[in-house]
C-alpha cells in the first residue's frame, strides 16, 4: 500500500505546492467530539433531511427552497416530527414550499424516530456520532444504513461530513487514488472492500497524524482529472 506521504506529494504538486493543498484541507475543518455532541438533535435531523433530499436531485433547488424546509418540518424538531400523522403527510405533499417527493418527506418521520431511539440509548443522537470511534466509521454508516431512512453509502457519509463529523467518502476521485494505492482493486461496495478501505484510512492517520476528512480530501486532490473530489 503506498505511503501517505507518497499520496500527499502528488496532491501538493497538482494543486500548486503544500500552501495551496494545505488551504484547500481547511476548507473543511472538523469538528471535535465535544462540538459535535452540543449541537442539538433537530440540527442533525435537518442535516439528514437535506442530505436525503439533496440525493439525485438539484442541490440548488434544496438550498433555495430550505427555508420552507424548516417551517414546514418544525424546525425539524425530532419529536413533532416523529409524529407526523397522514393528515400531515398529505399537507407536505400539497406544499409548493418544500421538494415534494412522497419517500423523502416520509424519511424525515423515519429519521426522527431513529434519533429519539438513539436519545433513548444514549442521551442524545449527537452523542452517538460525536463519540463513534474514527477507527470503526463504516460501522457508523452501517449503522445509519440499517436503522435510519435513505442514509447509506455516500448520502450518510456527505451528511456527517457536513455536520463536520471526520468522515470518508469514496467519491470518484477517492476511488481513483485507493486503486492506485494498492487499497482496492475496484470501487468499494461489500464489507471486505469497506474494510479494507478502513484499514488504510487507519493506517494513514497513524502516519500523519490527520482525520479521516482531511486524508480523504488530499486522496481526492491527488488524482481525477480536476481534483476537485471530496
Amino acid at each position: 500500500m503506498r505511503a501517505f506521504a507518497d499520496i500527499y506529494e502528488r496532491a501538493a504538486a497538482r494543486k500548486g505546492g503544500e500552501a495551496a493543498l494545505e488551504a484547500l484541507i481547511a476548507e473543511h475543518r472538523s469538528k471535535t467530539p465535544a462540538e459535535l455532541a452540543a449541537i442539538p438533535d433537530d440540527r442533525w435531523l435537518a442535516q439528514m433531511s437535506k442530505s436525503v433530499f439533496r440525493a439525485g436531485f438539484n442541490w440548488q433547488v434544496i438550498d433555495n427552497k430550505w427555508a420552507g424546509f424548516e417551517t414546514a418540518f418544525h424546525g425539524f424538531d425530532p419529536g413533532l416530527n416523529a409524529a407526523m400523522s397522514d393528515e400531515d403527510f398529505d399537507l407536505h405533499l400539497k406544499d409548493t414550499g418544500i421538494v415534494r417527493n412522497a419517500q423523502k418527506i416520509l424519511s424525515v418521520r423515519d429519521n426522527a424516530r431513529f434519533l429519539l431511539d438513539l436519545a433513548e440509548e444514549h442521551g442524545s443522537g449527537a452523542a452517538v456520532f460525536a463519540n463513534w470511534p474514527d477507527e470503526d466509521f463504516v460501522g457508523l454508516l452501517a449503522l445509519m444504513k440499517k436503522r435510519a431512512s435513505r442514509l447509506s453509502g455516500e448520502t450518510a457519509a456527505r451528511c456527517l461530513r457536513d455536520m463536520g463529523r471526520p468522515s470518508f467518502i469514496t467519491t470518484r476521485d477517492v476511488t481513483a487514488a485507493l486503486m492506485e494505492a494498492g487499497v482496492v482493486t475496484r470501487p468499494p461496495k461489500g464489507k471486505r472492500d469497506l474494510a479494507a478501505v478502513q484499514e488504510a484510512f487507519n493506517a494513514w492517520a497513524g502516519e500523519s497524524g490527520r482525520d479521516l476528512t482531511a486524508l480523504s480530501r488530499v486522496l481526492a486532490l491527488s488524482t481525477g482529472p480536476d481534483g476537485h473530489g471530496r
